[in-house]
């Protein structure tokens, strides 16, 4: 068996490079089952997907699924989205943290898996990546300050609502910037006395070429910003106020548009509730 698994080369492994709890990298994963599949992709992703294609992966040490019922497609902005097409496309969203500086050794494996998870039949092919793209971590903005969890906590609390916001910079040479002013004027002051407990900034990174042909490449790599919002409540009723004019107050700043806002609740692991509601 140890020939078989290389088990021999594990303990030399754990032996070396970093192995701190900052996530330095993430997966966000945005997908739409096609029409018809909801139950049989639901039970696919939770029963075996996001086992053996995520958690029991080196380095990805967390991780949590949400989904957008067909009220919360609903809210999305803005209308005509250059990340979703039709906006209210992808109701189903996964997040997982990567530890800071594995990126490429879990690079390296997880595109070895998920080609065997393939050949094994065990990938379900009626779904849609709507945005999938791996991603570095730009930094966080708490609401209190050094009190309550921390990011690396984010995705084992019990946060009860999640905003995916991307933003674009107006260019290549404008994303320092943008980001510069949400971390230090913006978003300080959108957080303070709301339900966001903090948000979490990361720029996309290009997909391997040797990625499964039926993930795109990702868009916007240069310009773009993308956000998540842990919300301590439902979306629903901080939506007007916190984030129905996100587009205006990006715009104003005069250094990006927001091509998405999407709200989600957390999934009940185990179970089917909400695909009856994804219609």
């Amino acid at each position: 068996m140890a020939e078989e698994t290389c088990s021999e080369t594990y303990a030399e492994l754990a032996a070396v490079g970093p192995y701190g709890v900052r996530p330095g990298h993430a997966l966000i994963t945005m997908v739409e089952p096609h029409p018809g599949h909801e139950h049989a992709y639901n039970r696919w992703y939770e029963d075996d997907h996001y086992y053996a294609g995520a958690m029991a992966m080196p380095w990805m040490y967390a991780g949590r699924r949400w989904v957008a019922t067909r009220d919360l497609q609903l809210l999305r902005r803005p209308e005509k989205s250059a990340v979703a097409r039709p906006v209210t496309a992808g109701c189903y969203l996964s997040t997982y943290w990567i530890t800071e500086g594995r990126y490429d050794d879990h690079m390296r494996w997880t595109v070895g898996i998920n080609k065997r998870l393939n050949r094994d039949g065990r990938v379900h092919q009626d779904r849609t990546h709507v945005f999938t793209s791996f991603q570095d971590h730009l930094g966080t903005v708490y609401r209190d300050g050094a009190s309550g969890p921390r990011d690396f906590h984010a995705l084992d609390h019990p946060y009860q609502g999640l905003v995916l916001e991307v933003i674009d910079a107006e260019g290549p040479e404008q994303r320092a910037e943008l980001v510069e002013w949400l971390r230090s004027e913006h978003l300080p002051g959108k957080l303070a006395g709301s339900p966001a407990a903090m948000t979490v900034l990361f720029r996309p990174t290009p997909l391997p070429g040797d990625r499964m042909s039926y993930v795109k490449q990702v868009e916007g790599v240069d310009e773009r910003v993308t956000l998540l919002w842990f919300l301590q409540s439902d979306p629903r009723p901080c939506w007007p106020e916190l984030f129905a004019g996100r587009e205006e107050e990006v715009a104003e700043s005069g250094l990006g548009r927001v091509e998405l806002a999407a709200p989600f609740i957390p999934t009940v692991p185990g179970t089917d509730l909400y695909v009856d509601q994804l219609r």
